[in-house]
């Protein structure tokens, strides 16, 4: 624990202090500060690890140990980063239930921030008028955070895909935007890439003593010693720029293969999103000619004008062309607030019955 820590405003001067302060909260806390005390408890217990749940990126969801040692490395990676060391005034406002939590905490221990821990509302960062040097947030409290982001030096966007639409709405602030790339086996992320600013890019670079390789379907494998004992293959389809760069461009186990030719749903969404105010996905089904045919799937527009889908579909290449559109009351959601594009085609598939 670094000397420098502050927990909203409270000094430790040892681990005895912060395990009374947890189990006060764990007694009177709210669900928020009892998902950080139980936390703080783990990291401070005697094991060399942490368990946390993957949210499978990698594959089928499932429990793993990090070492806390490689958790420390993944700390200290950040802060070299985005220099920022000792005294930064940091906003926790995501769950400590999940790594990207979890890591805030881990950060402000071993870095030695002055840590503000909040309720991870959707708008978080508009409830405080503190200002903060380091802020990460997931798109959804970005989404409802615009206009206050002139309270906050730098910030990381992580846990889900960020629109076109909320990256143009980042260009005119001050902020020091970046997303950034990771999952829970690589204990938070190990690439980031500015959003705004003269130093916007698409490409995603590497944080130190991280390297990147793809396999045969063109995913991403993550080679980082010191938070990870083994190389990380991902299903994250890429383009490498370089040893230590890459350009996202999708899922491969989202692709779709429409005669034969493989599509990528994500870049066709990319390709409507100035068309659609809405959560919208591109998704698929069963096609005696096609194997599969493309599909728009969108959540209700009882509050929006019906979209000329004909004019809006010419904007695409013939083979990204949905055949079928469908519309639900309200899509299906992890708790990090990503589509369960699994469960909406098997809504699709009830439809057809």
């Amino acid at each position: 624990m670094h000397p420098k820590f502050q927990l909203n405003g409270l000094s430790f001067e040892s681990a005895e202090e912060i395990l009374n302060f947890a189990e006060g909260l764990i007694e009177q806390g709210d669900d928020f500060e009892v998902s950080m005390a139980t936390f703080l408890e783990e990291w401070l217990n005697f094991n060399d690890y942490v368990e946390v749940q993957t949210s499978g990126s990698t594959g089928k969801p499932k429990r793993i140990k990090l070492l806390k040692t490689q958790m420390i490395h993944s700390a200290e990676a950040t802060g070299a980063y985005f220099k920022a060391g000792e005294g930064t005034k940091a906003l926790l406002c995501l769950s400590s239930d999940f790594i990207a939590g979890k890591m805030m905490l881990v950060r402000a221990m071993v870095l030695g921030w002055d840590l503000h821990v909040v309720a991870p509302d959707k708008d978080a960062l508009v409830q405080y008028d503190n200002p903060y040097d380091f802020v990460a947030l997931v798109p959804y409290q970005l989404y409802h955070s615009i206009n206050a982001l002139d309270k906050v030096k730098k910030l990381i966007v992580g846990g889900g895909i960020l629109t076109k639409k909320m990256e143009e709405m980042l260009q005119d602030k001050s902020v020091e935007a970046f997303a950034t790339y990771g999952m829970t086996e690589t204990i938070t992320h190990v690439a980031a890439r500015r959003i705004n600013g003269f130093a916007k890019s698409d490409v995603y670079h590497a944080f130190p003593n991280v390297k990147f390789l793809t396999d045969e379907r063109g995913c991403l494998v993550i080679s980082a010693p010191k938070i990870a004992s083994e190389d990380i293959v991902t299903n994250d389809l890429v383009e490498l720029t370089s040893p230590i760069s890459f350009k996202w461009l999708g899922r491969a186990d989202f692709v779709i293969n429409s005669g034969g030719v493989k599509i990528n749903p994500e870049t066709v969404e990319k390709k409507l999103e100035p068309y659609f105010n809405i959560p919208f996905i591109i998704s698929s089904e069963k096609d005696e000619a096609l194997g599969e045919k493309l599909v728009l799937v969108v959540e209700d527009f009882t509050s929006q004008e019906k979209p000329n889908y004909s004019e809006i579909f010419s904007t695409l290449e013939s083979y990204e062309r949905p055949k079928k559109v469908y519309t639900l009351s309200q899509f299906p959601y992890t708790e990090t607030g990503k589509v369960k594009r699994s469960q909406v085609k098997e809504v699709l598939q009830k439809f057809r019955k």
